[in-house]
């Protein structure tokens, strides 16, 4: 098979910095182009400005870097979309429809799209939620992201277009702190825990949520990506899960290693976006077609967050 030359969109972010570097370790620094309208970044290697609107500028690095295939994380998450509506539709839908036009335009091999757990709501059954639901989002996150959904699904219908794609639930990582996201407590509350021993939780103490743990959503995305054409049944989102959790149960985790951790709740308008989502998911699709399987449970995630953050500090 030819070595793809891949374009990472919004590779400054949480999940964009991970997955350059797992892809870079997997086909080869020159073969991943790390893209951001963030250029004050000097640790991402191969890099390119690009505002995700600016479709001449990513045709143009199409053509110079002879992409064959795009990862399109650019997005405004949810907590941060609320703050401002029209702007987070017109970056989250139409960047993704420019990003769509130019991979027919261009024959572009494969194409990754990241849904979420955003696109369920209050028509959604929140007990191990099935693949195909009533969607009603209640924030303008997942109203792009559940209009993007049905976009790629028509691109693929209409253009034959091999896109790919993933709802994911909150991910946790060592390697940042993310910005703008409902479920930003499940990592805030391990830096806090090893630096005050005590943490300020902005959902209430029994809100659970699905979570998966960095590593599990890198190895699933590239594996997704991996997967013979013929084994990708949806061209929407796929459910996944690693696991679910409350605050209370995560803060009770952490302090197996951290005794003395405390924890206090003041929810915030966080907690009404996190009270329409899924408790648990429902992901058997994933793993009847293409293997899925995590590998981290809470316990073994928060051992692991911890080692990992003591030694980055």
């Amino acid at each position: 098979m030819t070595q793809p030359r891949i374009l990472i969109t919004g590779a400054a972010g949480q999940l964009g910095r991970v997955l350059t570097e797992a892809l870079r370790l997997k086909y080869g620094a020159d073969s991943v182009l790390a893209t951001d309208i963030n250029s004050a970044i000097e640790d991402l290697g191969l890099f390119e400005y690009l505002d995700i609107l600016n479709t001449e500028r990513l045709q143009s690095l199409i053509e110079k870097y002879q992409i064959t295939e795009i990862y399109h994380l650019a997005a405004i998450l949810s907590a941060n979309g609320e703050r401002n509506p029209s702007f987070t539709w017109n970056i989250n839908l139409n960047g993704l429809l420019g990003v769509l036009k130019l991979a027919v335009k261009n024959k572009i091999d494969k194409l990754f799209f990241p849904s979420t757990i955003a696109v369920f709501g209050n028509t959604t059954p929140q007990i191990n939620t099935p693949q195909d639901v009533p969607l009603l989002p209640e924030t303008v996150y997942g109203m792009s992201k559940t209009s993007g959904e049905l976009w790629c699904n028509y691109f693929h219908k209409k253009h034959g277009l091999d896109i790919r794609s993933i709802r994911y639930p909150g991910v946790i990582g060592w390697q940042s702190i993310p910005e703008g996201g409902t479920t930003d407590y499940a990592v805030e509350i391990y830096h806090a825990a090893l630096k005050q021993k005590h943490y300020e939780c902005f959902l209430e103490a029994d809100t659970r949520l699905p979570m998966i743990y960095m590593p599990d959503v890198i190895n699933g995305t590239i594996n997704l990506m991996a997967a013979p054409k013929e084994s990708i049944k949806l061209r929407y989102g796929y459910n996944l899960s690693g696991m679910s959790f409350t605050p209370k149960e995560i803060a009770a985790s952490i302090q197996k290693h951290i005794p003395d951790f405390t924890i206090e709740y003041k929810p915030d308008f966080r907690q009404a976006i996190a009270a329409s989502w899924s408790e648990s998911i429902d992901d058997s699709k994933a793993r009847n077609d293409w293997n899925w399987s995590p590998q981290y449970n809470l316990d073994t995630m928060t051992k692991d967050m911890l080692s990992k953050l003591s030694s980055k500090n």
